[in-house]
């Protein structure tokens, strides 16, 4: 969890792996508008899963349902973790040969486009 002292926030954003560095930078930009946001690092939500439910909720508070997820794979499973208000940023189509960068940019997987997504969740 980025900034776990951060009481009041206004969105979560999730991710695992490589994912994660866009979300850093997004957590800024929300920043320089006013969105305080979340940014939790969910490598396995098997582990997670078997927690107990109190450190759950500290990590994924029940009143705080605006939440993106962000993953180059598949959006299946995602949403039990962002629930009815939340979305998901997910590669659900076969990949393009190209170098990284580009193949990133070009499916929206940027901390500016994983701002405009919790811009767009956040005014709902």
């Amino acid at each position: 969890v980025l900034n776990p002292g951060v009481s009041r926030f206004d969105i979560i954003l999730l991710a695992t792996g490589s994912e994660v560095q866009h979300l850093v930078a997004a957590e800024k930009l929300l920043a320089r508008r006013g969105v305080q946001s979340r940014l939790v690092s969910m490598p396995c939500w098997e582990l997670f899963d078997e927690q107990p439910a109190d450190y759950r909720d500290s990590v994924l508070p029940p009143s705080v349902g605006v939440r993106l997820a962000v993953e180059t794979g598949v959006a299946l499973g995602w949403h039990r973790w962002v629930g009815p208000r939340g979305a998901t940023l997910t590669l659900d189509r076969f990949g393009a040969s190209a170098p990284g960068a580009d193949v990133m940019r070009a499916f929206g997987f940027t901390a500016e486009n994983v701002t405009e997504r919790a811009l767009g969740l956040l005014s709902r």
